[in-house]
């Protein structure tokens, strides 16, 4: 009887014990599925799903087709309704001042009318809540979803290569990216949490009461400049920032963006700069092909509309490059506004990341700047300067002869204090603090940063950039006579006059080249030069041209045409 008592508890215990491990797990398998469902509700929106650099290219016809995320009917209807609304805001957003003041006048601004509409307001929120559900639930039922939910949550929690090579696959929201690198990772920051440091424009001395006046008298002027500057200013000046043409680029972006990782093996990282903003870049790595241009590493440094995606990058590419891309502050996945100071933040710490987290030197860094980009390319070089060297395609001198080209004669005054307090785009006042190689490239036909028209090549901001730079250089070469000479050769528009205005000073480039060369081994200083100094105005005039021509090279083409990878060249060197 005892021993039939102990099997029976025996064969019960296991029972009970089944039971209870049962249902652990049942409970542990209900709050992971909870857990998944919380997070296709709250996710990011999945819009595309890359080729695997480890999987074959397809052959033939398909070889291009992209591998596109295919969401179901419940989600691809509740993700509409969700971006009507979501453009509904925006529009309301921006029309809000005008929208209350016609509400104000009308009589709705008051207790008993905001109550019913605030009612009507929480009704809507919880149908767009209740519709978000609905669209989780449809994400739940999508294994290519679940299956991307899952890598990135496991990303989050290990930052492993091997997870990151995962969800470079997926193209969703760049917010829900984890930050790959921070400029707190450096060891020794070069610059407070504040921000780097930017050249400001010298004031005016003034007595202690006339500055008091003065600031009195001008302050009508510096809130309206702050206004203009912080409204229709910054979008004039980077419209690549406003959200309308976003949406509109969005199919261009997302295919650049795919033939970058898929063609190119690009990686995607995301990085914090010091001022918070997070930076969208894009890096093709070149080492491995054994090319000889793959151990430079090329920081592009886009336009005001570009993007990495289909911007600059390409040129360097098809060179055979390292190439790193970045979008400004405010552009496609990277957050903030492009004003100056967040600018140089997001190079800084673009910068950095090429140096601590991909390896390079800076002795192997080249920065190339397309247009507007000129301001970050230059701040860069001024700020490493054992950096490589610089091509600045298509850039200008300063933005403030650019904005008084746009703006009525009238508000010249005001124009020039809102550049230089918040949009000091002072490119060549960087520039000459640079000790390096220069490039600079003209077009021929720019019809965007010339002050008269296109066909004005005199008036072709590039030519101020040049003659600043070879004037602090060279500043015996660079007289009145040399400044003369030079002009003459800005002023050609096609290679056949440049030659025929070169051999009129019957310039002799290996003359020009053992001057130099002799100096430079003879005192091996920095620039600027004395070069010149004790020679004939004949010389000189061989030597003003012979720079010219090894600074800048022209290409006959409008501002946005792209610039082929042969026109691409590294700046000359003694």
């Amino acid at each position: 009887m005892w021993l039939g008592f102990i099997v029976f508890n025996r064969r019960t215990s296991h029972f009970f014990h089944f039971m209870a491990s049962a249902g652990c797990r049942s409970h542990r398998g209900g709050r992971m599925a909870a857990w998944m469902l919380y997070r296709c509700v709250f996710g990011p929106h999945l819009q595309r799903i890359h080729r695997s650099p480890e999987q074959p290219r397809p052959e033939g016809r398909f070889a291009r087709r992209p591998w596109n995320y295919q969401p179901r009917s419940l989600e691809k209807h509740t993700d509409s309704i969700l971006g009507w609304a979501s453009a509904i805001w925006s529009i309301s957003y921006y029309s809000s001042p005008l929208l209350l003041c016609y509400l104000y006048r009308k009589g709705y601004i008051c207790s008993s009318k905001l109550v019913p509409v605030s009612q009507y307001l929480g009704t809507v929120l919880v149908c767009l809540l209740g519709v978000a559900c609905i669209r989780g639930w449809g994400r739940w039922r999508n294994t290519d979803y679940v299956h991307f939910i899952s890598v990135l949550e496991e990303t989050k929690k290990n930052h492993t290569p091997e997870n990151k090579k995962k969800l470079r696959c997926f193209d969703f929201d760049f917010s829900h990216w984890p930050a790959d690198f921070s400029w707190t990772e450096v060891s020794s920051p070069k610059h407070p949490k504040g921000g780097v440091s930017l050249l400001k424009p010298e004031p005016r001395l003034r007595g202690t009461a006339d500055s008091f006046l003065h600031s009195v008298r001008t302050l009508p002027c510096h809130v309206i400049g702050f206004l203009i500057a912080h409204s229709f200013g910054r979008r004039m000046l980077y419209p690549g920032s406003v959200g309308l043409l976003q949406k509109a680029m969005r199919p261009m972006l997302q295919g650049g963006l795919a033939k970058l990782i898929e063609e190119y093996d690009g990686e995607r990282n995301k990085l914090v700069a010091c001022d918070g903003n997070e930076i969208d870049t894009m890096f093709v790595d070149r080492r491995k092909d054994g090319g000889p241009n793959g151990r430079t590493l090329v920081i592009c440094c886009e336009g005001n509309a570009g993007f990495y995606e289909v911007g600059c990058m390409n040129t360097p590419l098809e060179g055979g490059y390292s190439v790193l891309g970045w979008n400004h502050p405010g552009f496609a996945g990277s957050t903030g506004v492009p004003f100056p100071q967040n600018e140089a933040n997001a190079m800084d710490v673009v910068v950095q990341f090429a140096v601590h987290k991909l390896g390079f030197q800076l002795s192997d860094i080249v920065i190339y700047a397309w247009s507007i980009g000129g301001f970050t390319a230059s701040w860069a070089v001024m700020s490493y300067p054992e950096i490589q060297s610089v091509v600045l395609d298509a850039s200008f001198d300063d933005l403030l002869p650019l904005a008084l080209k746009v703006m009525p004669e009238s508000w010249r005054p005001l124009v020039q204090h809102t550049v230089r307090q918040y949009m000091n785009l002072n490119n060549a006042e960087q520039l000459v603090k640079y000790q390096g190689p220069v490039l600079l490239v003209r077009r021929t036909r720019d019809e965007i940063i010339t002050t008269t028209h296109a066909d004005d090549i005199m008036s072709n901001r590039g030519n101020n950039l040049l003659l600043r730079l070879l004037q602090f250089r060279y500043p015996k070469i660079m007289t009145d006579e040399g400044v003369r000479v030079v002009r003459q050769w800005l002023a050609a528009s096609s290679p056949i006059e440049e030659a025929s205005v070169y051999s009129g000073y019957e310039v002799d480039d290996d003359w020009c080249l053992s001057v130099l060369k002799s100096y430079q081994t003879d005192r091996d200083v920095s620039f600027p030069w004395s070069v010149g100094e004790d020679m004939t105005l004949e010389g000189r005039r061989q030597l003003a041209l012979f720079l010219a021509r090894k600074y800048m090279r022209n290409f006959e083409s409008t501002h946005c045409t792209p610039l082929p990878a042969a026109e691409f060249h590294s700046p000359w060197r003694l």
